[in-house]
């Protein structure tokens, strides 16, 4: 074999998703720290997931357009660091070759090769050792067989033994994976994707699954629930989900010419959760509308009209949940546009209530156990309705996804790179409705910058990092992002946290307490501190988040 069309990179990626989706929760357990944000695996089998989808759906001959759909899907599936990065990968592989209607080794080679530069530009600093080594070293063996070879088997065989001796390599890059004795996880995903993609050129069954003893405690299954569970069709404005290509005509287009971004604004006037993606020849659709007629209707002045979708959300609502009464559909409103909007990330109702409540125009749930997807966060924006919007992720695993949907959202927007809660109540504080929209983000990370962050969570195995000796179920003490202490007594770790942070210059103190805390609990928290620091001021709130029982800030 020495080339490949579309239709067999479709069969590829395919293949290199399912073998991903099998391996997820290998993945997962191969995060270094063991608190319960086990999600490598989960975020980048959800990302690539959708590209397989996209594929699915509009594979060609054509190889070039065949990438865009993978390079469209994984873009906005991507979820967490993981997911984003192998979206970055594919986006810039994609790119390369956009206009091959079939690619050779050496194009395939150098295509992968462009897109580890596209990801390493994509990571605002670059780590060694991680999925980010793992791609771009498998793209340096395959320019150099490519140029040896023409048998694509032989070339691809290549990459999956230079991406599993990287990986292996890991360790030695990243002193934290050798400490625990790990590979880096995203870096495993990426091997597992790329052998599917072996499997498939060989027409060979996938490597046997890697069994993992118990991931019960990685993941919250409360935080698994759809939020369909959490509204009623009543709730649902606009009932009908469309999705549609728009193919672009010439003669529509001379008179009505294509801009993708007015386009969009044009069709925000018929509803809500809008997202439109486009290239040279198609335009993407989807939206939620009361009347997807007129959507239709208007988007046909550019083109014919393609793989059309219309889908009934009250009546699915109806079927997932289980009503089984009549239902009024509400009169169609006018979403108001808002001069700013700040669109938060957190996890616990108490939490999302203290973030409105100083400032937050709305709260996506998310966090640890489940990142919100660049999706998620665009949509979040479009159904605030704002002419600016600034975007605080909360955990340094969800900034990249934001980041991403600042760039595609076609309206103003910023991210400002809020690490924890407590970062991002102080950034909220320093808004300025009044200022510029990147002046407002210099001094709203200028405030996160200020505001130390302790955590108190479990260990969902045994391990050994700096030192510290973690057992299964222990209590462990995060301090700026470094675990510093575990421990039997939940009591005993938040004071070693508390000790550690509060110095004598911090001045408040607030404490989120959360699932498996009683109030009496905390308060007890809250007479500790007034008792052993009696400079500072205390604020106390039920945040109700799951799986880390204190969240602590000073400032």
């Amino acid at each position: 074999m020495k080339s490949i069309d579309g239709l067999k990179f479709a069969e590829m990626v395919k293949l290199g998703s399912h073998h991903l989706y099998q391996n997820a929760d290998y993945v997962d357990s191969l995060n270094v720290f063991p608190v319960p944000d086990g999600d490598t695996g989960t975020n980048m089998n959800l990302s690539m997931t959708s590209g397989a989808k996209e594929i699915n759906e509009h594979a060609e001959v054509h190889i070039g357009r065949t990438a865009q759909a993978l390079s469209k899907g994984l873009l906005m599936g991507a979820r967490g660091n993981s997911g984003v990065i192998l979206s970055q990968l594919f986006r810039g592989f994609g790119k390369a070759i956009e206009n091959e209607s079939t690619v050779d080794g050496i194009t395939f080679a150098a295509a992968l090769k462009y897109g580890v530069e596209t990801a390493y530009k994509a990571v605002m600093k670059p780590v060694e050792g991680t999925i980010l080594t793992v791609a771009k070293d498998a793209s340096n063996v395959a320019v150099e067989i490519a140029a040896t070879t023409d048998d694509f088997i032989t070339l691809m065989e290549a990459i999956v033994e230079e991406a599993k001796a990287s990986l292996e390599r890991t360790p030695d890059l990243l002193a934290v994976l050798k400490e625990v004795g790990v590979v880096d996880s995203g870096g495993q995903g990426l091997v597992y994707v790329y052998e599917g993609f072996l499997a498939s050129l060989k027409g060979e069954a996938l490597p046997e699954k890697r069994e993992v003893e118990s991931l019960d405690d990685l993941i919250n299954a409360e935080h698994r629930r759809s939020i369909q569970g959490f509204m009623n069709t009543e709730d649902i404005i606009y009932g009908y989900c469309t999705e549609f290509i728009v193919k672009f005509e010439s003669d529509k287009v001379a008179v009505h010419p294509f801009e993708e971004s007015g386009f969009r604004q044009e069709l925000s006037q018929f509803g809500d959760s809008l997202l439109v993606i486009s290239d040279e020849d198609v335009a993407k659709v989807h939206i939620h509308s009361e009347e997807p007629g007129d959507v239709l209707n208007y988007s046909q002045r550019y083109g014919s009209l393609m793989d059309i979708k219309i889908e009934n959300m009250r009546q699915q609502h109806i079927e997932l949940v289980g009503e089984n009464h009549s239902v009024h559909i509400p009169e169609k409103k006018k979403v108001e546009k808002h001069p700013y909007a700040v669109i938060t990330v957190a996890m616990g109702s108490g939490i999302a209530e203290l973030l409105r409540s100083v400032g937050a125009s709305a709260v996506i749930e998310g966090g640890q156990t489940m990142n919100p997807s660049t999706e998620d966060i665009v949509k979040a924006i479009q159904e605030v309705g704002a002419e600016r919007v600034l975007i605080l992720p909360n955990n340094k695993n969800i900034i990249m996804a934001a980041e991403q949907a600042a760039e595609i959202i076609g309206i103003d927007a910023a991210v400002v790179r809020t690490r924890t809660v407590p970062e991002g109540l102080a950034a909220i504080l320093a808004f300025n409705p009044e200022a510029d929209l990147l002046v407002n983000a210099e001094s709203m990370m200028n405030a996160a910058s200020h505001v130390k962050t302790g955590q108190v969570t479990h260990a969902i195995r045994d391990t050994s990092i700096d030192g510290i000796e973690i057992k299964k179920n222990d209590f462990m003490g995060i301090s700026e992002g470094n675990i510093i202490t575990s421990a039997v007594s939940l009591d005993e770790v938040i004071k070693t946290i508390l000790t550690t942070i509060i110095d004598e210059d911090a001045e408040i103190v607030t404490v989120l307490y959360g699932e498996g805390v009683t109030t009496a609990d905390a308060e007890a928290i809250q007479s500790y501190i007034e008792d052993h620091f009696t400079d500072v001021e205390v604020e106390l709130y039920n945040g109700k988040q799951p799986l880390y029982p204190y969240i602590v800030s000073v400032e």
